[in-house]
């Protein structure tokens, strides 16, 4: 048993050593005034405006962003502010794992998460257009990290809530998310992605004992997007 558990921690240590090493390795290719302004403050240092809360820079504990929110960014933007989504979030729940008690992260962060995409994109695509066979392989293997990315993404949420949601008072039978979903065609991978930035934003605002807003999208008009577990017969 003892030999079992020294060999998780170690695979645990691995996993988190990756993770921080790809974090730091991308982060080194941003450019100075990206970093200062997307540099991880204290919580609840953002204002209480919807525009506020939009374009501010990641927080720990991580800003609560409803998916009315979500989509209020994401749509004029022809999901421009999606990507400042994915970043932050990512980023939130890095620096949440790295203030813990034992330091061990699980995701590599906004940056390690979000720029391999980024950068796969502007050096694959072109030369996809030039014909060049390497273009192709480049742009399919930044969209596999992105969608595993995702899918440990949704990993993480459901562990928030396996790990802290009782002391929360967040007391549900099943973890909320099913992270396989990422993986599969539209409309279900969309489900998946609204029901995740439901849970994480309710868990955000419980941590920070913020005091309850009713998403209108999430809650009344689309209902299964906050129901505690959904499944494909449903």
């Amino acid at each position: 048993e003892d030999l079992a558990l020294d060999q998780t921690q170690k695979q645990e240590k691995l996993i988190s050593d990756f993770c921080i090493g790809t974090n730091t390795f991308w982060k080194q290719l941003v450019i100075q005034p990206v970093k200062d302004y997307v540099q991880i403050r204290p919580g609840e240092t953002a204002g209480p405006n919807a525009i506020e809360k939009l374009i501010a820079p990641p927080e720990v504990p991580g800003i609560p962003r409803p998916v009315w929110l979500t989509i209020l960014g994401s749509v004029p933007t022809a999901l421009g502010w999606y990507g400042y989504y994915k970043f932050s979030v990512e980023e939130e729940l890095y620096q949440y794992e790295m203030q813990e008690e034992n330091g061990v992260v699980t995701g590599c962060g906004g940056y390690g998460t979000l720029f391999p995409f980024v950068y796969g994109v502007i050096i694959g695509f072109p030369l996809k257009l030039l014909g060049v066979p390497i273009g192709d392989t480049i742009v399919d293997a930044a969209a596999l990290w992105i969608l595993l990315g995702q899918v440990n993404l949704y990993r993480r949420v459901n562990e928030l809530y396996t790990e802290e949601g009782t002391k929360l008072g967040m007391d549900m039978e099943e973890p909320p998310l099913h992270s396989w979903w990422a993986l599969l065609p539209p409309p279900l991978d969309v489900v998946v992605g609204l029901r995740q930035v439901h849970f994480l934003s309710e868990f955000w605002r419980i941590k920070r004992e913020e005091a309850y807003d009713k998403d209108i999208i999430a809650e009344e008009l689309f209902p299964f997007i906050s129901a505690p577990r959904f499944t494909l017969k449903e």
